[in-house]
């Protein structure tokens, strides 16, 4: 007789779960129709304390540091990390919308010098991080719908990136875990 322990359980099926989100980002609706969806998915106690670690570098004197360190430790806990993020660059640059919602219009922002701020490099076309959060909304959805605890993480972004993990001008992380209680919300 063949027997799986919840532990394992829970793990595959989180992990199952992390792909089908990776699924809903991609196959969300895309600004102009053209995709420039990236996704990319962490998971065993080594890759998500590398991500961690990287977490908790932010300077002391950063205002934010806090928080990067709280979610650090919920990257921990945690039984998988699916990254999503999108490039800059304009979209159908051979018909350009030239909306200016970036600041520039399509042709600027293909030759402005790109400023990477290591959380995020711009500037960028405001289509790109319309369709991000698109695809986080359809990623998420996916998460509920299986009952998977998560939360969308902007301080995983810096991490992700620093450490190259994709090529993506703006990241977000989205952890995932099957716990008792979601740790991602608790009353600290």
């Amino acid at each position: 007789m063949a027997r799986i322990n919840s532990a394992e359980a829970e793990r595959e099926a989180v992990l199952e779960v992390a792909r089908l989100m990776a699924v809903s980002a991609r196959t969300a609706p895309k600004g102009r129709g053209q995709d420039s969806i990236k996704t990319l998915i962490l998971h065993g106690d080594d890759e998500l304390e590398r991500l961690a670690k990287i977490m908790e570098e932010r300077p002391e004197d950063d205002p934010n540091s806090w928080f990067f360190k709280r979610n650090a430790e919920d990257v921990r806990k945690s039984m998988a990390v699916l990254l999503i993020g999108v490039t800059g660059e304009p979209k159908k640059i051979e018909q350009p919308l030239n909306c200016g919602a970036c600041g520039h219009n399509c042709q600027a922002i293909l030759k402005a010098k790109k400023i990477d701020t290591g959380d995020a490099r711009g500037p960028m076309c405001l289509f790109q991080g319309i369709d991000l959060g698109i695809a986080l909304g359809s990623a998420v959805k996916a998460a509920s719908d299986y009952n998977v605890d998560n939360r969308m993480m902007y301080s995983i972004s810096a991490a992700a990136r620093k450490l190259k993990l994709m090529d993506a001008d703006l990241v977000v992380g989205i952890p995932l875990s099957a716990t008792g209680k979601n740790i991602y919300f608790t009353d600290r």
